[in-house]
């Protein structure tokens, strides 16, 4: 019986294969109008194939991402405080796009020109700056950290310290990040959505450990000119940085800082209300 309604789903136009097929056949079309697009306005361009491959802004006048907030996300590492980004979102009957302020379609090509010609409007995002035992390991993290232990089934141990305040925690790992990744995993674990241009960053834990005692820091808003700092307390840890490709291993003592970066960026095509739809979550604390 299990392999005709196997067959059956793998045959059903809504499963996910048939979902992954148009997907990619939407973004290779995406990808030949952008390419048409800039060759038709006389841009000079560089292509970058791979989303987290280096390179360099030096001269750039803006960077064009094609694909969706994960590749937008990995680019906008290379970008530094000067060199505006723009996303166009190369399958948007799948892909959320938050990021992205371009969409095919008859209007992409006016709104790219408008990107070169800098009259395409955007906003500044803050960003948030990481370090761990006092070096820097980036200053531009658009989306959010996830700090947790190496396996998805362990207890993830670590100090908290906001201000003068000290507390342990017990948990699955925690969320932390600027405003503009206030809509995505920070919400969904219970942060509240922040204003795109806030200049706070936002910790949220993962299934805080509360038998002993409600948290007080379990969600908290940490203001501008503040510091949040954690020290690891497990023999080894890992910090994911805006997405699964950028990770850092944390030792046993680390200690972890995360605070606004002096490296915010300008994000084209976005409107300083997007992502304000939710209500906001109350009893967050801050400092």
């Amino acid at each position: 019986m299990l392999k005709p309604l196997l067959a059956r789903g793998v045959n059903d136009r809504g499963t996910g294969v048939a979902y992954a097929k148009q997907a990619a056949e939407e973004h290779k079309s995406t990808l030949r109008q952008v390419v048409d697009a800039l060759r038709d306005l006389g841009a000079s361009t560089q292509v970058i194939s791979l989303p987290h491959q280096p390179f360099s802004v030096r001269g750039v006048s803006v960077v064009v991402t094609v694909g969706g907030d994960g590749t937008l996300l990995a680019a906008s590492h290379q970008c530094d405080g000067h060199t505006p980004i723009v996303g166009v979102n190369s399958a948007p009957s799948s892909s959320v796009g938050f990021f992205c302020g371009i969409k095919p379609g008859r209007l992409l090509k006016a709104s790219l020109r408008k990107a070169l010609d800098g009259t395409l409007p955007g906003v500044e995002l803050a960003r948030m700056e990481v370090r761990v035992n006092r070096k820097v390991i980036s200053r531009r993290i658009l989306n959010d950290a996830l700090f947790c232990h190496p396996s998805p089934a362990a207890t993830s141990r670590y100090i908290v310290m906001l201000g003068d305040d000290v507390e342990n925690h017990k948990s699955s790992g925690f969320w932390v990040g600027p405003a503009a990744g206030s809509t995505a995993a920070q919400y969904s674990a219970g942060g509240q959505i922040l204003p795109m241009t806030s200049r706070d960053i936002q910790f949220v834990v993962r299934n805080p450990y509360q038998l002993t005692g409600k948290l007080r820091f379990a969600r908290s808003v940490v203001g501008e000119g503040n510091v949040l700092v954690i020290y690891n307390r497990m023999r080894e840890a890992k910090l994911f940085l805006d997405g699964p490709h950028s990770v850092v291993d944390v030792g046993l003592g680390s200690k972890l800082q995360f605070m606004l970066s002096p490296e915010p960026i300008r994000v084209l095509g976005l409107s300083a209300n997007r992502g304000r739809t939710r209500n906001k979550r109350d009893g967050l604390g801050s400092v």
